[in-house]
């Protein structure tokens, strides 16, 4: 990914939490909205909820391996906020996948 890519400020954040709408799947929960912008930023996270830094590290990990898959399938112009569900843990990398690939699909954010 790209720097121009991640979103870093809280601002972006909290625009996206407040003003943006959101879809839950097993093991994820995406939060979206569009930024009139020719690409897409985006943001993994994982609570405490989620576990130690391990499980969290983990879980970031493998949003981020999925995303490098959906990538050219969702549509520019979008932030997205791809958050962990504790029922992450010991989930394998297609699972994750399938997850958020029927995350992105409800949201009507696939090409």
């Amino acid at each position: 990914m790209l720097k121009k890519d991640i979103l870093r400020r809280k601002e972006d954040f909290s625009s996206i939490y407040r003003r943006g709408k959101s879809v839950g799947d097993k093991y994820i929960v995406l939060f979206y909205r569009k930024n009139n912008l020719g690409y897409k930023r985006i943001a993994f996270l994982a609570s405490k909820k989620v576990g130690n830094s391990v499980r969290r590290n983990r879980a970031r990990r493998l949003m981020r391996e999925n995303y490098r898959f959906l990538k050219d399938s969702i549509a520019d112009g979008y932030d997205l906020i791809f958050i962990a569900r504790n029922t992450i843990n010991d989930k394998k990398l297609s699972d994750v996948g399938k997850s958020m690939k029927n995350a992105v699909r409800r949201a009507n954010l696939l090409k």
